[in-house]
């Protein structure tokens, strides 16, 4: 049995922008890529990020981020730093080689109106949507022949 290959997101303030890259990846790659989440905080996903995956199809609702502590433990493809707040306060992920970092804001954080709170998510939402995509297309012949884990 082929096991698929996993990518983990990684975050520091919240989990919203980690979710939202692991729901669009499973969307881009049909679940043929197994997408993982985890932030330094994992807090219960905003509601505002709920609401603008929702917009584009995508139910936030369906996963939570897994705790950093268990995601050192596993295998993965390949990890993705969302912020350089993550890359600078990553975790050593001991069985992964292929690291990968986005710089995105953090939506979380706009301190306004719920419209241009909302207007923040979408930037970032779309921002993460194309990031996955090149993503995909970039690495997917290492995605396809990887399982996550290393040969013995």
């Amino acid at each position: 049995m082929t096991r698929k290959p996993k990518v983990l997101f990684f975050s520091t303030g919240n989990a919203s922008r980690s979710q939202m890259a692991e729901r669009f990846l499973e969307e881009v790659t049909h679940g043929e890529i197994a997408a993982e989440s985890t932030a330094v905080k994992s807090v219960d996903v905003s509601p505002t990020a709920v609401e603008v995956m929702n917009e584009v199809g995508i139910d936030l609702m369906t996963r939570e981020p897994k705790p950093v502590a268990e995601s050192l433990k596993e295998h993965f493809a390949f990890v993705v730093t969302l912020s350089d707040d993550a890359k600078e306060r990553s975790p050593v992920w001991p069985f992964t080689q292929n690291l990968e970092h986005w710089n995105l804001p953090d939506p979380a954080v706009e301190d306004s109106e719920a419209d241009s709170k909302r207007e923040a998510f979408r930037h970032v939402r779309d921002d993460i949507s194309r990031k996955v995509i090149e993503f995909s297309r970039r690495f997917e012949p290492q995605l396809q022949g990887a399982t996550g884990e290393r040969s013995p």
